[in-house]
């Protein structure tokens, strides 16, 4: 047999292959007749029985083809995270080799690099002006599942590789080169090794807020937090075969299902939880979650597909092209080269655009990525507020900024020199006034009765007094629980011998506390805000705000009621004003009584107006985390968008000047830790509390690894480095209160 025809024909049988994977079963009768024909042309070549082989070949490839386009009509959302998954499925070496004219893998190569799941690479393109050449330089990033390589992990990322890329991205920041990014991943490796999934994804978020370079992602296999760690860009291409969702289907299902472990969800609850997510390409072009889809060949892009690879090429120039362009201030200019580069026939080599930015350029750009992620998600939440509410909260941030800015940018300024020159004259008029008076000191010390500075060395050198307010025993709030009269048992008596404790005690005096060994048994979000912050000095704000269903999920509109019920809360976040001894602040609090503290458009709306708050009015930003479960998956992307979102928000306010800090108490896991949460320069965990990126239970079923006991807690956070201290509840009121008065720059707004 020639061997081109035999390679032509196992090309076929891997198509077929790839046909009956990612329709699991269905379509059955276009698979046996493709099979029928493969097999009898097969046999006939053997039996060299055929006259012209290669137009009979050519006749079954075009069978092929035409079944491919029909069942094309026919793809659900599983069949397309069935597409992405497969073996066959292009990944990023291939985009590299065919779409890129040259590049070299930079930070380790193959299976013997930091994190193979992670593949970096400087990479060139080379394009035309006329008859004179320019190559120019990116930097290529993304996850690698390779095409069945185990050891690439499927793309699932382990936090030192998310490290990796941040470390490239700062470089490509550094050269002044345009950042692609590739997302081909199920999501990242939920362990919380130094430096630990959450912590890591919120460091890379939060860096590529603020990236002063074009960032372009693309996205195929677009897993939640994995995806995010990426994927915060200018422009979001998405592959029309791609996915991004909250969650895999699989485990949208389990959740959905309730299944207890070992158990497996059907194929058509799976099915329906892929449908329900609104998880495809066009889903998220309708939600503005990404800006352009790639069409991909029938059935999706294989390495044999190079018009594919030549239309990607194209599709990331323009991409990049728009970013910079989008930079200029002329707007005829700017409008003149949109509408050149956009043309449906224009081939983007033969028309070259210059990356490189000045540095106002690079202001606008920053200012323009950002203020795109501020506006996503707005509508997906529902807000309830009076229009003559929100025109008068409009109308007075408009109204009052002249005033802030100048009694901060410019009278607090000034202010500050001046003090800061009246305290250098002070010294030095100090020091001239003792050698001034030095001889007369030096005749008065040999007088009789002269008074000894003994007292003064001992009030300097002596231990300062503790007010014992952190000690207090009555509280303002009591836990409705201490009405339960009977002897409660600490989880920890086992281990150290902890005696029973008498519920009123425990939920009253205590504050929850075990006696003996400390440990800290939940208490209601209403504890914290009555007992922390000043009796009275309580505004909320916002909380017209509510979760809604936006992707309208069977059954969750009467989850959400009940939920709100419960509660008497109307969202997942609240968010109010306080003071701690006078001091000023705005706290958004997650509140693991309402559906575990999930964060959906409603939540994230509220945070990212709390952080704007905070920045109006010059106030420190608090995050409370009573406790969170992570992105509510029935929100789908509406959720997970919140984790770049929110980030920039965040970002925007420590970078004005601002104090963020966050405190996590009982739960706090995944996608709000892994981002907006977790990015914070100063966070503390009230102790007991469990802080992580995955569940026991999750990370079980995605590693096949028993963690051990008390994985999460809050010192294995604190000995990583992830939070920067462990606090008893009794004492949070008094140490928010050291920490605001003692952590920051002199420039904070209320020093």
């Amino acid at each position: 047999m020639d061997n081109n025809i035999e390679k032509r024909i196992q090309n076929l049988r891997d198509r077929l292959t790839y046909l009956n994977d990612i329709f699991a079963g269905k379509h059955r009768d276009n698979a046996e007749l493709l099979e029928e024909k493969l097999l009898a042309f097969a046999e006939r070549v053997r039996a060299e029985a055929l006259e012209d082989p290669y137009a009979e070949l050519a006749s079954v490839e075009d069978l092929f083809s035409y079944v491919e386009r029909r069942l094309e009509d026919n793809i659900t959302a599983m069949d397309r995270v069935r597409i992405v998954r497969h073996p066959q499925r292009i990944c990023l070496r291939d985009i590299l080799e065919n779409v890129y004219d040259n590049f070299t893998e930079v930070g380790g190569q193959d299976e013997y690099s930091l994190d193979p799941g992670m593949l970096i690479a400087r990479a060139v393109i080379t394009r035309r002006r006329g008859k004179k050449t320019y190559t120019q330089s990116v930097m290529v990033i993304g996850q690698e599942k390779g095409h069945g390589a185990e050891y690439r992990n499927g793309g699932s990322v382990k936090p030192w590789g998310n490290a990796k890329a941040r470390q490239y991205m700062r470089v490509a920041e550094t050269e002044g080169i345009p950042i692609h990014t590739y997302i081909f991943t199920p999501g990242s490796f939920p362990i919380e090794d130094y430096p630990g999934a959450a912590q890591q994804i919120a460091r890379n978020i939060y860096c590529m807020a603020g990236l002063r370079v074009p960032v372009i992602a693309v996205i195929s296999e677009g897993g939640s937090g994995g995806a995010e760690a990426i994927g915060l860009a200018d422009k979001r291409l998405m592959l029309s075969h791609g996915y991004y969702s909250v969650i895999s289907p699989e485990g949208a299902a389990a959740i959905e299902g309730h299944l207890k472990a070992g158990e497996r969800a059907t194929p058509e609850l799976i099915e329906q939880c892929a449908h329900n997510l609104k998880i495809t390409a066009q889903d998220n072009l309708r939600f503005g979650y990404i800006d352009r889809v790639v069409q991909e060949p029938p059935l999706g892009a294989r390495p044999w597909h190079f018009d594919f690879f030549r239309h990607l090429r194209q599709e990331v120039l323009r991409a990049t092209d728009e970013v910079v362009i989008s930079t200029r201030t002329l707007p005829v200019l700017k409008g003149l080269a949109m509408a050149r580069i956009r043309k449906p026939d224009a081939n983007l080599d033969e028309m070259y655009t210059r990356w490189g930015l000045s540095a106002a350029a690079k202001d606008r750009l920053l200012a323009h990525r950002q203020q795109k992620f501020l506006r996503l998600s707005r509508l997906a939440a529902r807000d309830r507020r009076p229009f003559f509410t929100k025109m008068a909260v409009a109308t007075w941030d408009w109204a009052s900024k002249p005033w802030v800015r100048f009694k901060y940018d410019f009278y607090r300024k000034h202010q500050r020199r001046i003090r800061t020159f009246m305290e250098e004259m002070g010294n030095e008029w100090d020091v001239f006034k003792g050698r001034l008076l030095a001889p007369w000191r030096r005749l008065t010390r040999k007088l009789p009765n002269a008074k000894s500075d003994a007292g003064s060395t001992q009030d300097l050198t002596a231990l300062s007094s503790w007010s014992g307010e952190g000690q207090r025993k009555m509280w303002n709030y009591l836990s409705p629980r201490y009405k339960i009269d009977r002897a409660v048992t600490c989880p920890n008596s086992a281990a150290y011998g902890c005696l029973d404790l008498w519920g009123p005690d425990l939920f009253a005096e205590f504050a929850g506390v075990c006696s003996h060994c400390g440990y800290h048994f939940p208490m209601e979000p209403e504890w914290y805000v009555k007992n922390v912050f000043d009796l009275g000095s309580v505004f909320e704000f916002n909380s017209e705000i509510e979760a809604g269903n936006p992707l309208g999920f069977p059954g969750f509109d009467d989850r959400i009621l009940a939920a709100q019920k419960k509660t008497k809360s109307k969202s997942g976040c609240m968010t109010f004003e306080a003071r701690i001894d006078n001091i000023k602040l705005v706290v958004a609090m997650l509140m693991g009584t309402f559906r575990g503290g999930s964060v959906g458009a409603a939540e994230g709306y509220k945070f990212v107006e709390a952080a704007q708050r905070a920045e109006k009015k010059r106030y420190p930003f608090l995050a409370y985390v009573h406790g969170t479960a992570g992105i509510r998956i029935q929100e789908g992307t509406h959720g997970v968008i919140q984790m770049p979102r929110c980030t920039v928000a965040v970002r925007r306010y420590i970078e004005s000047g601002g104090l963020y800090m966050v405190l996590y108490d009982t739960n706090s896991f995944a996608g709000p830790v892994a981002s907006f949460l977790g990015c914070s320069p100063y966070q503390f965990a009230v102790r007991s509390s469990n802080i992580g990126f995955a569940g026991p239970g999750v990370i079980k079923e995605t590693t096949g690894m028993d963690i051990p006991p008390k994985y999460h807690r809050s010192y294995r956070a604190l000995s990583r480095g992830h939070i920067q201290g462990i606090w008893d509840r009794r004492e949070i009121r008094a140490n928010l209160k050291q920490a605001l008065l003692t952590i920051g720059g002199r420039n904070l707004y209320y020093r």
